[in-house]
């Protein structure tokens, strides 16, 4: 029996950060109800059509739920949310500003006629504040948060290579309600989550926050190589380029001895410390490539390796695919979608997950229906 099993979420979702968070629920065990627009259903299946037509985003987040397509700007759509959320235990929802709530699924309303249900809500900005009601993607939270200030080059800024400010929401929504399944098992009662994207982020971002504490400067954009821990990055070798980090003086100084072979430079009173090195970390590089440079990867690994300085390479997504590690712990399972089957990762942590297909646009909608007594609509 998996842990979540038993548990009924009714999602009013669409994009990535409150699929994300429910997808994870499901992989626990959850029913999963989504609720899609009738026709084409959540936007994000036209995201691309990268998976044997199907959308990398919609495949990701989607897999083990049911689709059901309402139409809640008629009667008997809204109705149908009625009789699903009052057999509810979660109710999630991402949708604009105010929808829920000029339906009735309000926070105040369901909790007078569902005590019981928690409810999620995830938005840009909260559901308060002067900032209620602005639009907010991923990259516009990934800049208002800060984000975008610190990550790339001295002379551009660069997003994240993923949809990091919907991850982070999704998280911080997947964690809370899992918190209050246990809280209402205690008490009986629900809770009101309200997740914002930019407080996920603000979240993620305390270290250069702290960094640019009292008005300090804050991190500098320094590309690949950390911002405040040095040598930590990539370096060129003589056939490539190969990422390592120094993270304490131990390693410092084997790395010096063992991979450098100029052990009286871990004293030299420039480098001896990290705020040192990180300092004065144009000249350190110029040693460092000029050693390092004039090797192959492979000693240059080995080298890293017998000094137990931890490395990695720098890999593609072809690599991810092929990784020997994931391979050998046998992370990989297959799923099935309306185009056939596809490999999908297990759950970290996990490996009992449920694993069910993606669903079609509504393809569940007259079997749900028909558990709260209604009919779907006649096809057009």
């Amino acid at each position: 029996m998996r842990p979540l099993e038993g548990i009924t979420v009714v999602s009013l979702e669409h994009a990535i950060a409150a699929p994300f968070a429910t997808r994870q629920l499901a992989d626990l065990g959850a029913r999963v109800i989504k609720v899609e627009r009738p026709g084409a259903g959540d936007f994000a299946r036209a995201y691309d059509e990268r998976v044997n037509g199907l959308a990398s985003h919609f495949v990701w987040t989607n897999r083990s739920k049911e689709s059901v397509a309402l139409d809640l700007k008629s009667e008997d759509g809204v109705e149908a949310l009625r009789r699903l959320v009052a057999k509810a235990d979660v109710l999630v929802q991402n949708l604009a500003p105010g929808a829920t709530a000029r339906m009735g699924f309000d926070a105040a309303t369901l909790a007078e006629r569902h005590p019981g249900l928690i409810l999620c809500e995830i938005s840009g900005f909260g559901q308060n504040g002067p900032d209620r009601d602005r639009k907010a993607y991923d990259l516009l939270i990934q800049a208002e948060s800060g984000f975008l200030s610190v990550t790339g080059t001295p002379d551009e800024v660069v997003k994240a290579g993923c949809s990091i400010a919907d991850i982070a929401a999704g998280m911080y929504a997947y964690t809370n309600i899992l918190a209050a399944l246990i809280e209402r098992g205690r008490t009986g009662k629900g809770r009101h989550i309200d997740v914002s994207m930019l407080e996920a982020m603000a979240e993620w971002m305390s270290f250069p926050l702290y960094y640019a504490f009292d008005g300090a400067p804050q991190p500098p954009r320094t590309g690949a190589a950390h911002a405040t821990i040095y040598p930590y990055g990539p370096f060129e070798t003589a056939d490539g380029v190969v990422l390592f980090g120094i993270q304490n003086e131990r390693e410092w100084t084997s790395f010096c001895d063992n991979v450098l072979r100029m052990p009286t430079l871990a004293a030299n009173p420039l480098f001896a410390t990290n705020s040192a090195r990180s300092t004065n970390r144009a000249a350190l590089a110029e040693t460092i490539t000029a050693v390092l440079g004039k090797q192959p990867t492979t000693e240059v690994v080995a080298a890293l390796d017998s000094a137990r300085i931890a490395n990695a390479a720098v890999n593609q997504m072809a690599d991810l695919w092929s990784h020997r590690q994931l391979a050998a712990r046998q992370r990989w399972r297959e799923v099935q979608t309306q185009a056939g089957a596809v490999p999908a990762l297990l759950p970290p942590g996990q490996t009992d997950a449920r694993m069910d297909p993606v669903p079609s646009p509504g393809e569940h909608t007259a079997r749900v229906l028909a558990e709260i007594g209604m009919s779907p609509p006649p096809k057009a």
